[in-house]
């Protein structure tokens, strides 16, 4: 099983609380996630996160708390995948795609209101979503069903 650990990036602009995602297409469909990759030899998962930020938006974050974790399981097709989502605050410089490290077409930042909505990799919009208002961890969350973008 492999690991990716990913940052749950946020502001508020116009009255609305907004993620920042990387917008791919796979299969000729939009497809986002959050930034974040696969660590490194030695690496540990924060450290990852703060690497991965800065590699692909020349940015950088302070890491928080883990909001959750939760399993992809697609070993028919892919590796399966432990998805470990931290809070990420302090957000340090303008962002701006670095396509050398990514194959991300560009960065967008979306509505809360509209992560349930979105092909999200990994599909966890409507778990992220109430974290905005209590603010708690939101701990194992298990499998994570995901469709699959050929």
């Amino acid at each position: 099983m492999k690991v990716r650990p990913s940052a749950l990036i946020w502001r508020q602009h116009a009255n609305q609380t907004e993620v920042l995602l990387m917008r791919y297409s796979y299969g000729g469909q939009n497809v986002f996630a959050l930034p974040g990759g696969n660590p490194e030899r030695g690496e540990i998962l924060t450290q990852t996160v703060v690497r991965e930020i800065k590699e692909e938006l020349g940015v950088s974050v302070d890491i928080g708390e883990m909001i959750l974790a939760g399993e992809m399981l697609l070993s028919e097709r892919n590796d399966d995948v432990l998805h470990v989502v931290f809070a990420a605050r302090n957000l340090q410089g303008e962002a701006a795609l670095n396509p050398a490290e990514t194959t991300a077409l560009e960065f967008v930042w979306k509505p809360v209101s509209q992560l349930h909505e979105l092909n999200l990799y990994p599909n966890i919009g409507a778990k992220i979503q109430p974290w905005f208002t209590s603010a708690t961890y939101l701990g194992y969350i298990g499998r994570i069903e995901q469709q699959y973008f050929g």
